[in-house]
């Protein structure tokens, strides 16, 4: 049986194209990402290193580790610049009414 959750995690407006904010929503740490007006949500932590990407760049469509400067899409979530080698889990994203709604559910736990 799926649970599905739904996030709002605020206005469109709050998150600036190639910005990001980071969240706490049931005891995960993720990361809201806005490429050219279009919002993608990941892990928050590296996958290479315990470290936050939100301390890294958004460049493009790739989020940048400030640790060791590997890269993962935020539209897939593969890595795709090592160090970094295993994906971040990826998150439904979309915009309703101007509001950023992330779907959280059994898939991603």
């Amino acid at each position: 049986m799926d649970k599905t959750k739904l996030f709002d995690a605020g206005s469109s407006d709050q998150i600036k194209s190639g910005k990001m904010k980071r969240f706490t929503v049931a005891d995960k740490n993720l990361l809201v990402c806005n490429v050219n007006n279009q919002f993608y949500t990941v892990d928050d932590m590296c996958t290479h290193e315990d470290a936050s990407l939100y301390l890294g760049c958004l460049k493009g469509h790739d989020v940048e580790c400030s640790l060791h400067g590997g890269r993962f899409n935020v539209i897939t979530g593969e890595a795709s610049v090592e160090p970094a080698e295993l994906p971040l889990q990826t998150y439904p994203t979309q915009l309703i009414n101007g509001r950023i709604i992330i779907e959280l559910g059994d898939s991603h736990e």
